[in-house]
């Protein structure tokens, strides 16, 4: 059997099959390569196009609109029928969109009203101007947005996707007291999807470390947007990735507990790149203006092709040895906005030919590294859990209590996203893995000689380092960390007892 089958359940096993083979390829139902499109999906082998369709603003009738996302899912799927679709329902509603879809007798139906002739109601749908939201944010509190969510994901669903990105979850939730709302509506596309999804399911994801009700999460996994810090002693545009918290946990869809789901970053869009920032901003000011004054996919998109090749391999080995549940949307397709990047081509993981003439030439980089996939990296990885420090636990043989808190410090934080020779730092705070030893992984993206040392109980009165051979106090004494290669994993080990130091690199 593959390991990607499943028909009306899918173990964890499976889902984390489809997430290590995932990629965004937004709107690629419109898109006008999609021969192309196709070949790179079968030569990367991706499972998972996530945001494949939705709609944010209609530039399409209704009735259109499926038309197209169907035919498209059709071919994709004769291509490879193992691949999963992802469709998308936003936190955004307009008027023009909403108001000329007749309500189906079946929507009335599946929330046990009587069946009437009318029009989905944009102002039934909306948070009132008094709730302080944007214009056009739906209150899935409310039972005409709940209808009109259901109605998309029916229609997504009968169109042949089975994955569903909700957005920013928590925005249209603001008056969804205890998420029944939202609760409401994936249930009924889930009771809908057991029978008339392809493979008699659907999977959820929004963006959120966790959406659970009584214990159970009502995602099947989370997912966020990369958090970034910039590095302003290189030339060009660089950032480095922070982590920003676990996945939550719960019991999952599947009805089996979780210590954290599975968890999806992206190289997210929300705007382009922002024109007035590069006219008015200083360098300094730019970089801490999202992704150096523009969105991420847009960043990306507009740093050099060997840059970007890096990037695409660092964000790998970041997701590996940071997030033990984590993995990464390749960007196969997004939209750039106002992308400076000389016209108004999307970004295309597509290397450029005749047949995508606007490509901007990932697709070997990324075939190499979907391949090669995490484990090689998770295993210098982080633990699991983000608690840390010998808390209360002592040396068996001297009755020593082990420090709570011991942190690296030294030249190289910046490049992990911490600020240089903090000694107190939590970004780069190590793990008690037991027995009196600590740890701590991360990705240098540059080559090149640093220093570090370690402080116990984050203070600088009594560090250790490779170079000294006893305590010290003070910022001096630091070993070196010499890294050969761009985009080196290294794992620090700390015995508290002996001070001992172990280095691992892994490139």
């Amino acid at each position: 059997m593959n390991e990607g089958y499943f028909d009306g359940s899918m173990p964890r096993k499976v889902l984390e099959y489809y997430l290590s083979h995932a990629a965004s390829a937004q709107w690629i139902s419109m898109s006008d390569t999609l021969d192309d499109d196709i070949r790179v999906i079968l030569k990367t082998g991706l499972k998972f196009l996530g945001r494949a369709a939705g709609i944010w603003k209609g530039d399409l009738p209704e009735e259109a609109h499926f038309a197209k996302v169907k035919a498209a899912a059709d071919k994709i799927h004769a291509a490879d029928p193992e691949i999963i679709l992802q469709a998308c329902i936003f936190e955004a509603l307009y008027r023009e969109d909403v108001e000329p879809v007749p309500v189906p007798p079946w929507v009335f139906e599946a929330f046990g009203l009587p069946v009437e002739t009318r029009n989905f109601n944009y102002d039934a749908a909306i948070f009132p101007p008094e709730a302080g939201t944007w214009d056009c944010m739906p209150d899935i509190s409310q039972l005409e947005t709940q209808m009109w969510f259901y109605y998309r994901g029916v229609r997504y669903i009968d169109s042949g996707y089975e994955a569903f990105h909700m957005g920013q979850i928590h925005l249209y939730t603001g008056h969804d007291r205890g998420y029944r709302g939202i609760g409401r509506v994936l249930e009924l596309l889930r009771a809908y999807g057991k029978i008339h999804a392809r493979r008699h399911k659907v999977i959820f994801d929004a963006h959120s470390h966790s959406l659970v009700v009584n214990g159970k999460s009502l995602l099947d996994y989370n997912a966020m947007p990369l958090t970034r810090f910039p590095v302003l002693d290189r030339p060009g545009e660089k950032l480095v990735l922070v982590r920003e918290g676990k996945s939550g946990g719960g019991v999952s869809p599947e009805g089996v507990y979780e210590e954290a789901l599975p968890f999806l970053y992206e190289y997210d869009n929300w705007g382009g790149r922002d024109k007035w920032a590069y006219e008015h901003q200083t360098y300094e000011e730019r970089a801490w203006n999202q992704w150096w004054g523009g969105d991420q996919i847009s960043w990306f998109a507009c740093q050099p092709e060997e840059e970007r090749n890096k990037f695409l391999d660092y964000t790998l080995k970041w997701t590996a040895v940071n997030n033990p549940d984590g993995y990464f949307l390749f960007p196969l397709m997004r939209g750039l906005g106002e992308g400076c990047v000389g016209d108004d081509r999307p970004y295309k993981m597509n290397n450029r030919s005749a047949a995508c003439p606007r490509g901007f030439s990932q697709e070997d980089a990324a075939a190499r590294l979907l391949q090669g996939g995490y484990a090689k990296f998770r295993a210098l990885g982080n633990p699991s859990m983000l608690d840390y420090g010998g808390k209360e636990q002592d040396d068996p043989e001297t009755g020593v209590r082990y420090p709570e808190k011991v942190v690296l410090y030294g030249s190289f934080q910046p490049y992990v996203g911490a600020v240089a020779d903090d000694s107190n730092s939590e970004i780069t705070r190590m793990y008690y893995i037991g027995g009196g030893k600590y740890s701590l992984s991360f990705v240098m993206p540059y080559a090149g000689d640093y220093d570090f040392a370690l402080s116990t109980w984050g203070t600088l009165s009594a560090c250790v380092s490779t170079a000294h051979p006893f305590p010290f106090s003070g910022t001096g004494d630091k070993g070196k960390l010499r890294i050969a290669q761009d985009n080196t994993v290294v794992r620090v080990t700390f015995d508290y007892m002996t001070n001992e130091i172990q280095t691992e690199m892994l490139a």
